[in-house]
């Protein structure tokens, strides 16, 4: 059950074309809307409605409600990557062996992980701020949102859907967050709770901090302020960060079959939508998420596995940049064909984010 790094840049590109394509849908009046902060049973239930008698609309309705679940793929993937870079990178690639990456001091770590973010963020959100004031309807910027987004802590405000814009940018003060528990609290190596312990003792660590803060969504109100401020902060998001860790720290080789892996995909993908209709197991359904994206991938063909290996490899500069096009391109779909807009509104993501992801990349080496 290797995940290979063509595989795990495969798994990005599905994870990030369902975040892109949520993004612009579900601005959409018609659209189901989703339930990824809070959980509306109204929402549920139209789901279901629409399920049971489709229409043309039927596949802007699914991206709309169920492509934000792109993010668990990427906290699952992002803890993979920790633990293949720092802990164990040797066996864990299905590929060459590699070196381990020489340990850092906490801080390093965290300074380094925070500068990547933040170069990502500046540029995007540069330009978007650039665009949104040549646009219809821009947004009121306040000074201590501006700074707090800039240092990434904007999800600490207590109505973070209220002063995050572009809304896709809660994603990076998440990950500070995420880098900063890794770090200090799960990695399994000096200058951590974690090191201190045994292999089984750190186990049971990674799974008590999954299994609290998993269920503790359940004492919330399921449409309430501090549900959603505790699902915009690491708590909400730690269940499958540390399960990707426990798949990474506990994966095994084992020849498993291209159909078998298609059924486990299709299995998962059907409780994931069975799961997303009750509030109480919502909660679980991003696990299922990321074991049917990851048997998807193992299932499909290599040129499919490839074409979305490249898809993939520009994901971070698609994020930084799908606002832009989105405020540009969506009065398209308000006016007219929801497809039409959103075909072109892929298309021109794809292209800008190939020039954003040279950008990037150009200032990380300065």
């Amino acid at each position: 059950m290797l995940i290979t790094r063509q595989q795990s840049a495969a798994m990005r590109g599905i994870a990030i074309l369902g975040i892109v394509l949520h993004n612009y849908t579900h601005w959409l009046r018609p659209m189901v809307k989703e339930n990824e902060f809070t959980f509306s049973q109204y929402n549920a239930d139209r789901l279901l409605a629409l399920l049971a008698e489709p229409s043309w609309d039927i596949f802007a309705h699914l991206f709309s409600f169920f492509g934000h679940y792109g993010v668990p793929v990427f906290l699952f993937l992002s803890a993979y990557g920790l633990v293949v870079k720092y802990e164990r990178p040797a066996y864990t690639t299905g590929e060459k062996p590699v070196a381990a990456k020489p340990q850092q001091s906490a801080w390093k770590f965290i300074a380094s992980h925070y500068k990547k973010l933040f170069v990502m963020m500046a540029v995007g959100y540069s330009a978007f701020v650039l665009v949104d004031y040549m646009t219809p309807r821009p947004r009121h910027y306040e000074f201590g949102d501006v700074i707090c987004q800039l240092l990434m802590i904007n999800n600490l405000n207590p109505t973070p859907d209220k002063v995050i814009w572009p809304g896709p940018f809660w994603y990076f003060g998440l990950m500070v967050q995420i880098y900063i528990v890794y770090r200090l609290v799960l990695y399994c190596g000096k200058g951590s709770i974690s090191g201190r312990l045994s292999k089984r003792g750190s186990t049971m660590l990674a799974v008590a901090i999954l299994a609290v803060t998993l269920f503790a969504q359940l004492f919330f109100d399921p449409t309430g302020t501090s549900l959603n401020w505790y699902r915009y902060n690491c708590f909400g998001a730690l269940p499958v960060f540390i399960f990707g860790l426990l798949f990474a720290r506990n994966i095994y080789a084992k020849k498993t079959a291209s159909w078998q892996y298609a059924l486990f995909a299709m299995l998962a993908a059907v409780m994931c939508v069975a799961l997303s209709t009750d509030f109480f197991m919502w909660i679980i359904a991003p696990f299922f998420v990321c074991i049917s994206v990851f048997c998807l991938v193992k299932s499909l063909p290599q040129i499919t596995v490839k074409t979305l290996a490249w898809v993939g490899n520009i994901s971070a500069a698609m994020f930084v940049c799908h606002a832009i096009t989105r405020k540009v391109l969506i009065p398209i779909s308000h006016r007219g064909d929801i497809y039409a807009g959103l075909m072109l509104y892929l298309v021109s993501t794809i292209i800008l984010a190939v020039i954003f992801d040279h950008i990037i990349k150009l200032i990380m080496k300065r």
